[in-house]
C-alpha cells in the first residue's frame, strides 16, 4: 500500500477539512480513509458529508453518527452535545443521512484497521480508557499490525514491542515506527482539536518507510466560529476551536 492520509473528527468544520484537503494536494497521496464523526458539533455537517462522497473517501461510524442511525445513542451525550446533534440532524439531507447509515463500524484494508474509538470496533469507547490488560488482549486477538483511532482528539501513539506496551504522546512530525512493533496511532482531529493547539490535524502513512506523520493545518478558525453562532449552535462549540 503507497502513502496515504487518516483524517477524523472533522466534526462539520468545513474549513479546516478544505484546509487539509489542499495539504494533501501537496503530497504523493494515493488514499484518504476518514474515521468518523464528520458531523457534530460545526456548522456544516452536510457540506462535510457531501464532500466526503464526491471524493469517494470511505468512513466509518463515528459516535456522533451513531446517534443518527439510532437515536437512543442520543442519551449517550450530555445535554448540550444531544440538542446540537438534534440541530445537526436537521442540517443533513435524507441522501447524507442514507449515505452515514450505510458507514460500517471499522475498515480492515492491507492489514491496516480504521475504527472510530478503539479496536476492534467500538466508535464510543476511548482509548484513554484501555488498560494495559486490555491493550494486550487487543494486540493478542486481532491480526493488524497498525490500527488508526480518533474519537479522543488528542495525540497518542500505543506500541507493542515483544508484548511490552509503551504510550507516548504524538508531537507535530515524523514518527519512525519499529517494523517488528504494532501500533495504535490515535490521529487527533480536523475539525475541533482538544490538546492545546487549534490547528487542523490528521495523519500521513508511509509504509515503505515505517512512518506516521502528524500534520498541523493552520486555518481561519474566527470564520468558522461565526459559522457556529450563526448556525445557532451552542456558544461553547465556538470557543473551544480558540
Amino acid at each position: 500500500m503507497k502513502t496515504f492520509a487518516i483524517i477524523s473528527d472533522i466534526h462539520g468544520n468545513l474549513d479546516a477539512f478544505e484546509a487539509v484537503l489542499r495539504d494533501i494536494e501537496t503530497l504523493s497521496i494515493t488514499e484518504i480513509f476518514s474515521l468518523g464523526d464528520n458531523i457534530g458539533y460545526g456548522p456544516e455537517p452536510e457540506a462535510v458529508i457531501q464532500r466526503l462522497a464526491a471524493l469517494k473517501i470511505p468512513s466509518v461510524l463515528g459516535n456522533h453518527e451513531l446517534a443518527v442511525t439510532d437515536p437512543s445513542e442520543l442519551d449517550w451525550f450530555n445535554p448540550v452535545a444531544r440538542e446540537s446533534l438534534r440541530k445537526t440532524v436537521a442540517m443533513l439531507s435524507e441522501d447524507s443521512i442514507d449515505l452515514i447509515q450505510h458507514f460500517p463500524y471499522c475498515r480492515v484494508h492491507d492489514g491496516y484497521r480504521f475504527v472510530h474509538g478503539f479496536p476492534p470496533d467500538s466508535p464510543v469507547v476511548y482509548q484513554f480508557q484501555a488498560s494495559t490488560e486490555e491493550l494486550e488482549q487487543i494486540f493478542a486477538t486481532l491480526d493488524e499490525h497498525l490500527f488508526f483511532t480518533g474519537h479522543t482528539h488528542y495525540p497518542e501513539i500505543i506500541e507493542s514491542i515483544d508484548g511490552q506496551i509503551g504510550r507516548y504522546e504524538f508531537p507535530e512530525g515524523i514518527r519512525h515506527l519499529n517494523p517488528n512493533g504494532r501500533y495504535i496511532v490515535n490521529v487527533v482531529s480536523v475539525g475541533q482539536p482538544r490538546d492545546g493547539n487549534n490547528n487542523a490535524k490528521y495523519v500521513v502513512c508511509d509504509p515503505d518507510r515505517h512512518t506516521v506523520e502528524l500534520r498541523y493545518i493552520p486555518y481561519d478558525v474566527e470564520t468558522v466560529v461565526k459559522k457556529i453562532l450563526a448556525a445557532g449552535l451552542p456558544e461553547s462549540h465556538a470557543t473551544r476551536l480558540r
